[in-house]
């Protein structure tokens, strides 16, 4: 029988069917729930997007990165349309991935593990429910409509299948353009969608796999430690990870690693810190030091960029390069502190010419230009080169080995 994953109050585990029961966040609000349960269906006989082995060797390159002989790159859309599904699109996202991530490979001496944000980012969380017109809010593509009206805005689960179908066009241009060296990850958040594409593991009584994507990951808004959600990534068997806010604790940082690597298998969790610039050299030490502590070996990744979003006079939410460097360096000098491994970083970019994020080049004028996001501001090509240049200056760090084969800076 799957299960998902151990309630707060108990050990014993949940089957599928009573998982529905949790607390559930973010979720659509299907009005046609008979559809909703045909696609489901649908989804369930559908050829996986990703198969167990590359699931596995997935978790193996990033057991590497867990011990500091490798580094993990991730980015891509915020979220992906089905309009900008294109091969164009898609290509310049991942060359984009591809340059960046030889700058941090010379810098860094180490192999650069490549991590899509693609074939599976078309789901949102959202902060409200209504947008300003009184409209459901746009909750990404997989969901609802990006148009100001009525139809548009209804959720409809057909989307759940245009949804797998854009995935799987998406697949096929990974794998065609970088020979299979490229993996996949999205936000795991609509649950009907997710729970419809879990096969069978290769071994009798082995985790279930997600065939929606390599790697899939839980977000600030949905991680509650009693919810679903978490409960879901329990489930898995692909390597799994947890956006930790500002407002995380060390107790919830520790219990996410039980909970979600019990066997202590490096690489299986990654936990990607969200601070902000302000708060992630006050935020982040305790947590480290607490998991450090517990004996897991998980990756490290800093999302800068989620912590620093805000909204300019132009009414484009946007982000500034200078705050992310800043919050990505303190994410390096707490784990140099500390003698842990800053393991990895986390961007939401583009290879499109946009101007959505603020610095190298683009002023707060500049922002309508081609301010093009479904949903938050991303980087565009030179501004992700800036956050790739001083990533390299922050590889470039010396560092020893400590005897538990965790680095640490050399005395200077």
């Amino acid at each position: 029988m799957m299960h998902l994953g151990v309630p707060d109050a108990g050990p014993a585990p949940l089957s599928l069917a009573a998982a529905v029961t949790r607390p559930t966040a973010q979720q659509p609000d299907w009005p046609d729930l008979p559809r909703v349960r045909a696609v489901r269906e649908l989804l369930r006989t559908a050829p996986p997007l990703v198969l167990p082995a590359e699931a596995d060797r997935l978790t193996a390159r990033l057991a590497a990165v867990a011990r500091g002989e490798a580094f993990l790159l991730q980015g891509g859309d915020c979220a992906e349309t089905f309009a900008g599904n294109t091969e164009s699109h898609l290509c310049a996202n991942l060359d984009l991935l591809a340059r960046m991530a030889v700058v941090l490979a010379r810098a860094g001496g180490l192999p650069v593990v490549r991590l899509a944000r693609m074939a599976g980012q078309y789901a949102k969380p959202r902060s409200a429910t209504t947008d300003g017109h009184g409209l459901p809010v746009y909750r990404g593509d997989m969901v609802n409509g990006l148009g100001a009206t009525p139809a548009e805005r209804t959720p409809d689960p057909d989307r759940m299948l245009r949804a797998y179908a854009a995935s799987a066009l998406a697949m096929k241009v990974v794998r065609a353009r970088t020979g299979g060296e490229v993996f996949t990850g999205h936000e795991a958040l609509v649950l009907d969608y997710e729970r419809a594409l879990l096969r069978p593991g290769p071994c009798v009584n082995h985790r279930p796999y997600s065939g929606s994507g390599h790697f899939l990951w839980i977000g600030e808004r949905t991680r509650r430690l009693g919810g679903a959600h978490i409960g879901f990534a329990e489930l898995l068997a692909n390597p799994v990870g947890v956006k930790l806010g500002p407002e995380t604790t060390p107790e919830e940082a520790v219990e996410y690693v039980r909970r979600l690597d019990p066997d202590m298998v490096p690489g299986r969790l990654t936990l990607v810190s969200r601070m902000g610039h302000r708060r992630v050299r006050e935020v982040l030490p305790p947590i480290v030091e607490k998991v450090t502590a517990s004996g897991h070996q998980v990756v490290w990744q800093c999302d800068p960029m989620h912590g620093n979003t805000f909204v300019a006079p132009t009414g484009h939410k946007t982000r500034r390069v200078e705050h992310m460097l800043d919050e990505l360096a303190g994410f390096f000098e707490v784990h140099r502190r500390l003698g842990t491994r800053p393991g990895g970083v986390h961007l939401e970019l583009t290879g499109d010419d946009v101007t959505e994020c603020l610095g190298a080049g683009i002023s707060e004028k500049d922002l309508p230009h081609r301010y093009r996001t479904a949903c938050d501001p991303r980087l565009n090509a030179r501004q992700a080169t800036a956050v790739t240049t001083a990533l390299a200056d922050l590889l470039r760090l010396p560092v020893t080995r400590c005897p538990n084969n965790r680095p640490r800076p050399r005395a200077s």
